[in-house]
Protein backbone atom coordinates (compact mmCIF):
# COMPACT_ATOMS: atom_id res chain seq x y z
CA UNK A 1 0.00 0.00 0.00
CA UNK A 2 1.00 3.42 -0.82
CA UNK A 3 2.24 6.15 1.89
CA UNK A 4 -0.51 7.90 0.50
CA UNK A 5 -3.24 5.60 0.84
CA UNK A 6 -1.87 4.03 4.08
CA UNK A 7 -4.01 6.33 6.19
CA UNK A 8 -6.97 5.65 4.94
CA UNK A 9 -9.60 4.56 6.92
CA UNK A 10 -13.23 4.04 7.47
CA UNK A 11 -15.95 6.09 5.44
CA UNK A 12 -13.50 7.84 2.69
CA UNK A 13 -12.54 4.18 1.82
CA UNK A 14 -14.98 4.19 -0.08
CA UNK A 15 -14.40 7.15 -1.89
CA UNK A 16 -13.69 6.55 -5.80
CA UNK A 17 -10.52 9.35 -6.07
CA UNK A 18 -7.56 7.48 -4.46
CA UNK A 19 -4.47 9.32 -6.29
CA UNK A 20 -6.10 13.20 -5.51
CA UNK A 21 -8.41 11.98 -2.89
CA UNK A 22 -11.07 14.91 -2.23
CA UNK A 23 -10.02 15.20 1.35
CA UNK A 24 -6.51 16.64 0.59
CA UNK A 25 -5.65 19.97 -1.17
CA UNK A 26 -3.61 19.74 -4.06
CA UNK A 27 -3.52 23.13 -5.23
CA UNK A 28 -0.63 24.27 -3.65
CA UNK A 29 2.59 25.95 -5.31
CA UNK A 30 5.85 24.00 -5.66
CA UNK A 31 7.44 26.51 -2.84
CA UNK A 32 4.55 25.53 -0.11
CA UNK A 33 5.56 28.59 2.19
CA UNK A 34 4.91 31.24 -0.71
CA UNK A 35 1.01 29.81 -0.82
CA UNK A 36 0.57 31.28 2.40
CA UNK A 37 0.68 34.54 0.68
CA UNK A 38 -0.26 33.78 -2.54
CA UNK A 39 -3.03 31.66 -2.01
CA UNK A 40 -3.77 33.27 0.58
CA UNK A 41 -4.64 36.52 -1.22
CA UNK A 42 -6.94 34.35 -3.83
CA UNK A 43 -8.94 33.66 -0.94
CA UNK A 44 -9.17 36.72 0.33
CA UNK A 45 -10.46 38.54 -2.55
CA UNK A 46 -12.74 35.42 -3.86
CA UNK A 47 -14.22 33.97 -0.66
CA UNK A 48 -13.19 36.54 2.72
CA UNK A 49 -16.62 38.97 1.76
CA UNK A 50 -19.03 36.08 1.50
CA UNK A 51 -18.28 34.58 5.37
CA UNK A 52 -20.40 35.90 8.24
CA UNK A 53 -18.49 39.62 10.28
CA UNK A 54 -18.97 37.57 13.50
CA UNK A 55 -15.30 36.79 14.46
CA UNK A 56 -17.19 34.00 16.84
CA UNK A 57 -18.25 31.94 14.30
CA UNK A 58 -17.34 28.45 14.19
CA UNK A 59 -15.74 27.46 10.84
CA UNK A 60 -14.79 24.36 9.11
CA UNK A 61 -12.53 23.97 6.44
CA UNK A 62 -12.25 20.93 4.63
CA UNK A 63 -9.01 19.28 2.57
CA UNK A 64 -7.35 22.39 4.63
CA UNK A 65 -4.02 20.94 2.98
CA UNK A 66 -1.16 23.24 4.67
CA UNK A 67 -3.74 25.75 6.17
CA UNK A 68 -3.73 28.82 3.43
CA UNK A 69 -7.91 29.59 4.10
CA UNK A 70 -7.60 28.91 8.06
CA UNK A 71 -4.03 31.26 8.32
CA UNK A 72 -5.74 33.99 6.39
CA UNK A 73 -8.97 33.55 8.80
CA UNK A 74 -6.62 33.81 11.58
CA UNK A 75 -5.09 36.97 10.32
CA UNK A 76 -8.42 38.32 9.80
CA UNK A 77 -9.18 37.56 13.85
CA UNK A 78 -11.86 34.62 13.47
CA UNK A 79 -11.03 33.02 16.79
CA UNK A 80 -13.14 29.04 16.35
CA UNK A 81 -11.65 27.72 13.46
CA UNK A 82 -10.64 24.06 12.82
CA UNK A 83 -8.95 22.91 8.97
CA UNK A 84 -8.67 19.10 8.45
CA UNK A 85 -6.87 17.19 5.78
CA UNK A 86 -5.94 13.34 5.45
CA UNK A 87 -2.14 14.05 4.67
CA UNK A 88 -0.18 14.34 7.57
CA UNK A 89 2.64 16.30 6.02
CA UNK A 90 0.34 18.93 4.92
CA UNK A 91 -0.79 19.06 8.41
CA UNK A 92 2.67 19.41 10.30
CA UNK A 93 3.46 22.42 7.51
CA UNK A 94 0.33 24.06 9.19
CA UNK A 95 0.88 23.16 12.38
CA UNK A 96 4.04 24.65 11.83
CA UNK A 97 2.14 28.13 11.64
CA UNK A 98 0.23 27.08 14.91
CA UNK A 99 -2.65 26.35 12.42
CA UNK A 100 -5.60 24.86 14.58
CA UNK A 101 -5.53 22.23 11.76
CA UNK A 102 -5.09 18.02 12.14
CA UNK A 103 -5.33 14.96 10.07
CA UNK A 104 -8.83 13.18 9.70
CA UNK A 105 -10.57 12.13 7.00
CA UNK A 106 -13.67 14.47 5.48
CA UNK A 107 -17.02 12.37 5.46
CA UNK A 108 -15.59 10.61 8.60
CA UNK A 109 -15.29 13.28 10.46
CA UNK A 110 -18.14 14.77 9.44
CA UNK A 111 -20.54 11.68 9.98
CA UNK A 112 -19.05 10.96 14.22
CA UNK A 113 -19.24 15.20 14.85
CA UNK A 114 -21.75 16.64 16.99
CA UNK A 115 -21.12 19.91 17.23
CA UNK A 116 -22.47 21.81 14.16
CA UNK A 117 -20.86 24.87 12.54
CA UNK A 118 -21.67 28.11 11.42
CA UNK A 119 -19.93 27.67 8.16
CA UNK A 120 -18.57 25.11 6.30
CA UNK A 121 -15.74 25.73 3.38
CA UNK A 122 -14.61 22.76 0.74
CA UNK A 123 -11.33 23.70 -0.42
CA UNK A 124 -11.08 20.91 -2.41
CA UNK A 125 -13.09 20.59 -6.07
CA UNK A 126 -16.17 18.70 -5.00
CA UNK A 127 -15.37 17.48 -8.71
CA UNK A 128 -13.32 14.88 -7.54
CA UNK A 129 -16.38 13.11 -5.65
CA UNK A 130 -18.44 11.16 -8.34
CA UNK A 131 -22.19 12.04 -8.42
CA UNK A 132 -23.78 9.61 -5.49
CA UNK A 133 -20.79 10.75 -3.40
CA UNK A 134 -21.60 14.59 -3.91
CA UNK A 135 -25.08 14.32 -2.74
CA UNK A 136 -23.68 12.21 0.46
CA UNK A 137 -21.26 14.92 0.76
CA UNK A 138 -23.86 17.50 0.65
CA UNK A 139 -25.93 15.85 3.14
CA UNK A 140 -22.93 15.50 5.18
CA UNK A 141 -22.38 19.05 5.22
CA UNK A 142 -25.95 19.80 5.42
CA UNK A 143 -26.37 17.86 8.82
CA UNK A 144 -23.16 19.81 9.91
CA UNK A 145 -24.60 23.14 9.69
CA UNK A 146 -26.64 25.21 12.25
CA UNK A 147 -29.53 26.37 10.51
CA UNK A 148 -29.08 28.94 8.47
CA UNK A 149 -25.24 27.91 8.29
CA UNK A 150 -23.06 28.65 5.30
CA UNK A 151 -21.49 26.39 3.30
CA UNK A 152 -18.96 27.41 0.21
CA UNK A 153 -17.99 24.95 -2.39
CA UNK A 154 -16.32 25.12 -5.90
CA UNK A 155 -15.37 22.68 -8.62
CA UNK A 156 -14.02 23.47 -12.63
CA UNK A 157 -16.50 24.86 -14.66
CA UNK A 158 -17.52 22.62 -18.07
CA UNK A 159 -19.17 25.37 -19.94
CA UNK A 160 -15.95 27.30 -20.90
CA UNK A 161 -15.44 26.85 -24.27
CA UNK A 162 -12.12 26.98 -24.10
CA UNK A 163 -10.82 24.87 -21.32
CA UNK A 164 -13.89 23.48 -19.87
CA UNK A 165 -13.66 19.33 -21.10
CA UNK A 166 -9.51 19.50 -20.06
CA UNK A 167 -10.61 20.55 -17.07
CA UNK A 168 -12.71 17.85 -17.04
CA UNK A 169 -10.66 14.73 -18.52
CA UNK A 170 -7.71 16.38 -17.36
CA UNK A 171 -6.97 14.92 -13.84
CA UNK A 172 -7.59 10.87 -13.42
CA UNK A 173 -9.74 11.90 -10.59
CA UNK A 174 -12.19 14.13 -11.82
CA UNK A 175 -15.71 12.19 -12.37
CA UNK A 176 -17.58 15.97 -13.36
CA UNK A 177 -17.43 19.20 -14.07
CA UNK A 178 -20.04 21.94 -13.44
CA UNK A 179 -22.25 24.86 -14.91
CA UNK A 180 -24.00 27.56 -13.68
CA UNK A 181 -27.06 25.50 -13.47
CA UNK A 182 -25.84 22.36 -11.84
CA UNK A 183 -24.58 23.88 -9.42
CA UNK A 184 -27.30 25.72 -7.88
CA UNK A 185 -29.74 22.54 -8.79
CA UNK A 186 -27.31 19.84 -6.71
CA UNK A 187 -27.12 22.83 -4.07
CA UNK A 188 -31.18 22.90 -3.90
CA UNK A 189 -31.64 19.57 -3.92
CA UNK A 190 -29.52 19.19 -1.05
CA UNK A 191 -32.12 21.44 1.15
CA UNK A 192 -29.47 24.60 0.55
CA UNK A 193 -31.06 28.23 0.16
CA UNK A 194 -30.00 31.32 -1.25
CA UNK A 195 -27.29 29.72 -3.43
CA UNK A 196 -25.69 32.22 -5.35
CA UNK A 197 -23.03 30.60 -8.35
CA UNK A 198 -20.44 32.53 -9.10
CA UNK A 199 -17.28 32.84 -11.29
CA UNK A 200 -13.63 32.58 -9.52
CA UNK A 201 -11.30 34.98 -10.04
CA UNK A 202 -7.96 34.22 -10.94
CA UNK A 203 -6.18 37.65 -12.25
CA UNK A 204 -6.15 39.13 -7.87
CA UNK A 205 -2.48 39.38 -8.19
CA UNK A 206 -2.26 42.67 -8.56
CA UNK A 207 1.60 43.82 -8.13
CA UNK A 208 1.73 41.66 -11.13
CA UNK A 209 1.22 43.85 -14.72
CA UNK A 210 0.25 40.57 -16.41
CA UNK A 211 -2.58 40.12 -14.81
CA UNK A 212 -4.23 43.29 -15.82
CA UNK A 213 -3.36 41.54 -19.56
CA UNK A 214 -4.68 38.63 -18.63
CA UNK A 215 -8.29 40.44 -16.90
CA UNK A 216 -8.84 42.02 -20.27
CA UNK A 217 -8.49 39.05 -22.20
CA UNK A 218 -10.88 36.88 -19.77
CA UNK A 219 -13.80 39.84 -20.26
CA UNK A 220 -13.41 40.22 -23.70
CA UNK A 221 -13.47 36.64 -23.89
CA UNK A 222 -16.74 36.04 -21.39
CA UNK A 223 -18.46 39.04 -23.79
CA UNK A 224 -17.69 37.09 -27.01
CA UNK A 225 -18.81 33.29 -24.95
CA UNK A 226 -21.92 35.19 -23.88
CA UNK A 227 -23.53 36.54 -27.14
CA UNK A 228 -22.44 33.43 -28.42
CA UNK A 229 -24.56 30.98 -26.22
CA UNK A 230 -27.43 33.31 -26.17
CA UNK A 231 -27.54 32.46 -29.81
CA UNK A 232 -27.72 29.21 -29.52
CA UNK A 233 -30.47 29.38 -26.58
CA UNK A 234 -28.48 29.13 -23.64
CA UNK A 235 -28.51 31.59 -20.77
CA UNK A 236 -24.79 30.29 -18.62
CA UNK A 237 -23.43 33.55 -18.17
CA UNK A 238 -20.31 32.44 -16.12
CA UNK A 239 -17.05 31.77 -18.04
CA UNK A 240 -14.38 31.21 -15.54
CA UNK A 241 -11.79 28.21 -15.10
CA UNK A 242 -13.23 27.96 -11.96
CA UNK A 243 -16.88 28.40 -10.48
CA UNK A 244 -18.04 28.56 -6.85
CA UNK A 245 -21.10 28.88 -5.14
CA UNK A 246 -22.20 30.10 -1.18
CA UNK A 247 -25.10 28.73 -0.30
CA UNK A 248 -27.18 28.95 3.07
CA UNK A 249 -28.92 25.58 4.99
CA UNK A 250 -32.58 25.51 4.70
CA UNK A 251 -34.04 25.76 8.01
CA UNK A 252 -36.53 23.01 8.89
CA UNK A 253 -40.12 24.17 8.66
Amino acid sequence: MSAQLAHATGLDDTLTAKIEPFDSFWEAPPDIEKGYESVGTFYRHNYLPLLPRDRSVRILVISCGPGYFVNLLREECYDSVLGIDSFPDKIAHAQRHGLNCRVARAFGFLDANRQPYDVIIAEQEINHLTKLEILQFLGLCHANLVDDGILVVHGVNGAHPVVGSESRWGNFDHYNAWTQYSLQQVLDHGGFADIRVFGLNLYVFYRNPLNYVAWLWDRLNTLFFRFSFMMVGKSNRLFTKKIAAVARKRAAA
